[in-house]
């Protein structure tokens, strides 16, 4: 049976690899609320439950012509510059037993990265001087095949919080500074960049990540559950208010012959992924 899933899964995972998504029907929204302020110390929809409240600062430096009052434009927003291939990028998905493991390196597999450290040359230097370059990091996770709720939820903590079908780490949505990162960050044409580790990740719906825009799976967050895309089964973008305070919702969702009772979706608004942990760690 074991093997059968671990079969299932990296046929899933493989399909997905395959499609090509940047530069699909994917368009992020023209204007989304600017998610600053939405940071709690408890569950809230439309919030991030943080373990500190407290922030270092930094991140991007300097705010553009995409930020309208309390609203910015994706589409008006600049991206970083370069089409950075990673041969060596690597992602295993298997099962034993009661645990999924997932391996990797961290590096987006069959997917290019803008060029970092942002160098001056760059447009985006005006904005945002992300000192850091993209370095392989150890994905090492064992998680929960039937994942369990939790008598009340988590918090989510700065750094890794889930991880997507082409290995990529999944962050919060906010920044070094407790704000918006999707809004504020300069990222890649992916929307992703590294941090100070070397990590590349995501804070937000990733255009070139399979599946953001359908009802499939896009990853998992480190509680088990599954995270998957915009739409329901019947084709309905989902918006916060169709989801909970965790940013998912009770629902059957299947991946190969794994059947979860709820997942965690993507929106093009903030907190864009996960917004608590609603399973056991």
């Amino acid at each position: 049976m074991h093997k059968s899933v671990s079969k299932r899964l990296a046929a899933t995972a493989t399909a997905a690899l395959l499609v090509s998504v940047c530069g699909s029907s994917y368009s992020a929204a023209h204007e989304l609320p600017v998610g600053d302020g939405h940071v709690a110390s408890r569950p809230a929809k439309g919030y991030v439950y943080a373990c500190r409240m407290h922030f270092r600062g930094g991140g991007a430096y300097a705010t553009g012509a995409w930020f309208h009052g309390r609203t910015w434009n994706p589409n008006q927003k600049p991206h970083v510059q370069g089409n950075v291939t990673w041969p060596s990028a690597r992602l295993s998905v298997t099962t034993s037993g009661d645990s999924l493991h997932i391996r990797g390196n961290g590096l987006p597999v069959k997917q290019a990265t803008g060029r970092f450290p942002i160098s001056p040359t760059d447009p985006a230097f005006r904005y945002d001087r992300n000192p850091n370059s993209i370095q392989a990091r150890s994905v090492d996770l064992d998680l929960p095949v039937h994942p369990v709720r939790a008598r009340s939820p988590g918090c989510l903590p700065m750094g890794m919080i889930g991880v997507t079908v082409t290995g990529v780490a999944i962050y919060s949505a906010v920044d070094d500074g407790g704000r918006d990162a999707a809004a504020h960050e300069i990222q890649d044409r992916c929307d992703g960049h590294p941090e100070r580790t070397g990590r590349y990740h995501y804070h937000s719906a990733s255009p070139c990540l399979p599946g953001a825009r359908n009802n499939r799976l896009v990853g998992w967050a480190l509680d088990g559950y599954p995270i998957f895309g915009m739409r329901d089964k019947r084709g309905k973008t989902l918006t916060n208010s169709d989801l909970d305070a965790c940013h998912g919702r009770a629902e059957t969702v299947k991946v190969g012959r794994l059947t979860y009772d709820y997942a965690y979706r993507l929106t093009a608004e903030y907190p864009y992924t996960i917004g608590c942990f609603v399973g056991r760690r």
